[in-house]
């Protein structure tokens, strides 16, 4: 293997060496990765235990969360980042770090991309010297220098308009010239030879994870940086009206809240939801936006019929301050196309679980590719089931959205979400197989419940209707928690419709600001041992984000756990016959 050298495309040009970690399964850096060590935290990814610090990571992408970015990019900062990365499809998210750090920083690492020929190769070598747009297997660990070429897109290379001009030569400031450069070094990355006009945005990446992206967000307010466009915020790390009262250490609570002030500063609104498209007013079908959140993404493009990349962490903001984005993937119509379709089996009664379980077991298959859901024809699906679909889907996958048939938007038929002479492949889901996917994410040994975490993605004001609901009447029992996040617009029609008081007067909590991606110790007691949550998304990460054992159920189910301490772990009534 010594004297094969592999080509490939080189995203961020550069030199490196180091041992080979492959891997065939996507990784998402946020809930993946500790962004302080560059260990693999993900509990269900084979290279889980091992560290990505020095070596040469090969990924065929990444997936789920917006905010690999964010974390590549501390890893950048703090000396625990890759040797460098090598991807089997286009991988926009972590390269972005890259660019970021690079550009702002002057840090950065190589980035290629291989075919799959290529990528499948390098799982075979222990170690791998990059140069340029090559990589070659080596059985020792070669010498050589390490280093990176900072991109320096040629506006020639582009169809730009006057205001993209304007950017580049400094009209509208450092900051505003520092992210025109980025914007278009994304283009070339995703084959974009022009930028469009979005008409609003959402940045994720507003929470704090580490020294690095408080500095990122000063250095571009210090330069002066402002959005063009109406921009909110995704949740924070922790409650800025509670943290105080709740314990939370002071040092990460005054970080949070100096990195929020931050990007309110640039004209941001204190929205701190992930569920933007619960905000007054709502993208519309067509309308161009900038959203970075997983589960917000997917949304928009799948069930609004907005359109949006899967921004990066920090892409989202630079977006916001020029008002311009490459036109590429899900702002053209060909890139919203289904290339997979996946046909269910007959079901009748379906509960709240049956959707976050779906969009789970579906991402994982589909990875890349957008799928064509067929089978729910005859239910009554609901923007709260697309929801909790799409959190989950857009965990497993790295897809910007997805179609139900009859139901989304641009699915009224198969042919138009799979688009005139376009095939998909058909895989058939059973009922064993989403048997399997449920006892995957059961990992908790035993009945015992201490914690029921619901909200994520933050609760819609009909979901707090139907928690209430549930909890009208009883009591959680002691030794129990129950606690949901909702954003704060939410949280004022809930609490204005008494909602709020019944959920209390069971004994449960409401958070505001944060989401249970960014919740620790002690909002999540110490003595907590077992957690059940009816989010796919959660169920996924929780285990490595708390290191606690995790029940998925119901919400019905998961008010029961409440109520006597213990949850139901029999296969939902419509699993049964699996």
């Amino acid at each position: 293997m010594a004297a094969t050298i592999l080509s490939g495309t080189a995203l961020v040009a550069g030199q490196a060496s180091g041992a080979v970690l492959h891997a065939h399964t996507g990784l998402s850096f946020m809930g993946g990765v500790d962004a302080r060590s560059g260990r693999v935290i993900d509990t269900h990814h084979p290279l889980c235990g091992q560290s990505v610090a020095g070596k040469i990571l090969a990924l065929p992408s990444g997936r789920g969360s917006c905010s690999g970015s964010l974390v590549i990019f501390e890893l950048l900062m703090n000396g625990h980042a890759p040797a460098a990365l090598v991807f089997r499809h286009r991988e926009t998210i972590l390269t972005l770090g890259v660019l970021i750090a690079a550009e702002l920083f002057q840090r950065g690492i190589p980035v290629l991309q291989l075919d799959e020929t290529a990528f499948a190769a390098l799982s075979e070598a222990r170690f791998a010297r990059i140069e340029g747009d090559t990589i070659q297997p080596t059985e020792t660990l070669a010498d050589g220098p390490h280093g990176f070429v900072l991109p320096n897109p040629d506006p020639a290379d582009f169809t730009l308009g006057e205001i993209d001009h304007r950017f580049l030569a400094g009209e509208f400031g450092e900051a505003g010239r520092i992210a025109m450069r980025i914007v278009l070094q994304t283009a070339r990355i995703e084959g974009a030879s022009e930028l469009v006009d979005i008409e609003m945005a959402h940045l994720d990446g507003v929470f704090y994870q580490g020294p690095a992206g408080l500095k990122f967000a000063r250095r571009l307010c210090d330069l002066g940086a402002e959005v063009r466009v109406p921009t909110t915020m995704n949740a924070i790390c922790v409650d800025r009206r509670q943290w105080r009262a709740q314990g939370v250490p002071e040092g990460l609570g005054t970080a949070s809240d100096a990195l929020a002030e931050a990007y309110v500063e640039m004209g941001a609104k204190p929205s701190y939801t992930c569920a933007p498209y619960l905000l007054d007013p709502a993208p519309k079908a067509g309308q161009k936006i900038a959203w970075g959140e997983s589960n917000a993404v997917v949304f928009a493009n799948s069930v609004l019929g907005a359109r949006t990349l899967k921004y990066p962490d920090y892409l989202d903001i630079l977006v916001a301050i020029t008002g311009r984005a490459p036109a590429a993937d899900c702002y053209l119509n060909a890139r919203r196309r289904a290339t997979i379709r996946f046909d269910l089996p007959p079901s009748g009664d379906l509960d709240d679980l049956f959707f976050p379980l779906l969009g789970y077991h579906i991402g994982k298959i589909a990875t890349n590719e957008i799928p064509l859901i067929c089978g729910l024809e005859g239910h009554a699906v609901s923007h709260d089931d697309l929801k909790a679909f799409g959190a989950a889907f857009a965990t497993t996958s790295a897809a910007a959205m997805f179609h139900v048939l009859g139901i989304t938007p641009e699915a009224m038929t198969a042919e138009a979400a799979i688009g005139e002479g376009g095939e998909a492949r058909v895989v058939q889901i059973t009922l064993a197989d989403l048997a399997e996917t449920w006892a995957e994410l059961n990992i908790a040994q035993g009945e015992g419940v201490d914690l029921v975490s619901l909200g994520n993605p933050h609760f819609s004001l009909t979901e707090i209707e139907a928690l209430a609901g549930l909890c009208d009447g009883r009591q959680k029992a002691t030794g129990v928690e129950l606690i949901v996040t909702c954003g704060r617009d939410v949280f004022a029609k809930a609490q204005a419709a008494g909602l709020i008081d019944t959920i209390r007067g069971f004994g449960g909590q409401v958070l505001n600001d944060t989401c249970w991606c960014f919740i620790g110790e002690p909002v999540v007691p110490q003595w907590v041992r077992t957690i059940a949550t009816n989010s796919g998304k959660y169920a996924h990460y929780g285990p490595a984000a708390v290191e606690r054992g995790f029940h998925f159920a119901s919400l019905a189910r998961c008010v029961d756990a409440a109520c006597t301490g213990r949850i139901d772990r029999t296969l939902p009534g419509w699993l049964r016959q699996a």
